[in-house]
């Protein structure tokens, strides 16, 4: 892995130094990643972790953050249970079934369910960008306990445990145990012109695509109750070959429903 650590300043060293021990990578100390060309990417321990591109032109970092920016502008003012991706989980008011997303990445739709009301527990089995979602996570109950409204979503998004093959982990749950699955596997772009935020090319270096995606669905339909949802773009195939039950259709992507029992009324 073409990857370090450093530490933002000497009070994060001790933290940034079992950071690298934990994922096995080199430790650089406190060098600016602009300074740094013998790896494309960096981790920087310091309030918030954050995946930095480097080199004097790296665009800016990646982390997880559910406490401002944008996830905070979307849980005030996203449009609520209106949102396609409340409307494809099944939550409406009265209702907010617990969700796995069995492919959290970066947590921003883990986030968005759990603001709406349901428990969502998010498994993620890339060990870098789960050092960003644990350290999301961590920040957000830190904050939740000054906010009382950040309070009962911290409470209701749980991290899991890091997982070597979400497959694997579908496939030993008990058959109809678990209310809703959601899936959001990386999905490659074949656009050449599509407009990838500079910021999120490492993080798209860093994870590639998951190839065995397709694998995803079966075990997934069957531990769900209710359905399955996946998140796709919008003209790509449907996961596994598979044709949903129903869709719910955006300007740049979808949700594809896998309905095993019917939401109650």
């Amino acid at each position: 892995m073409q990857l370090a650590v450093t530490a933002a300043d000497e009070s994060h060293v001790p933290a940034a130094e079992a950071l690298a021990d934990a994922l096995a990578i080199p430790y650089l100390g406190v060098t600016p990643e602009k300074f740094i060309n013998q790896y494309p990417f960096i981790l920087r321990r310091g309030d918030m972790l954050q995946l930095c591109a480097t080199g004097r032109k790296a665009p800016g970092p990646v982390g997880v953050d559910f406490v401002s920016g944008a996830a905070a502008h979307r849980r005030k003012y996203g449009g609520g249970k209106g949102q396609q991706i409340a409307k494809a989980a099944g939550i409406r008011s009265g209702f907010y079934p617990r969700i796995v997303d069995a492919t959290a990445g970066l947590g921003r739709d883990a986030f968005v369910l759990a603001s709406l009301g349901s428990e969502v527990r998010m498994l993620e089995r890339n060990p870098v960008v789960y050092a960003l979602l644990e350290d999301g996570v961590r920040r957000l109950r830190q904050a939740a306990e000054m906010d009382r409204e950040l309070g009962p979503i911290a409470e209701r998004l749980v991290l899991e445990p890091r997982v070597d093959s979400a497959v694997a982990w579908l496939a030993a749950q008990e058959q109809e145990s678990i209310p809703v699955i959601y899936l959001d596997p990386m999905f490659p772009s074949r656009d050449k012109s599509a407009k990838v935020k500079k910021e999120m090319v490492a993080f798209h270096e860093i994870v590639g695509s998951d190839e065995d995606a397709d694998g995803l669905l079966e075990p997934a339909c069957a531990a769900c109750y209710y359905r399955t949802v996946v998140k796709r773009p919008r003209l790509a195939p449907d996961l596994n070959g598979q044709a949903p039950s129903l869709r719910f259709e955006g300007k740049s992507g979808r949700f594809d429903i896998y309905t095993r029992h019917g939401i109650p009324g």
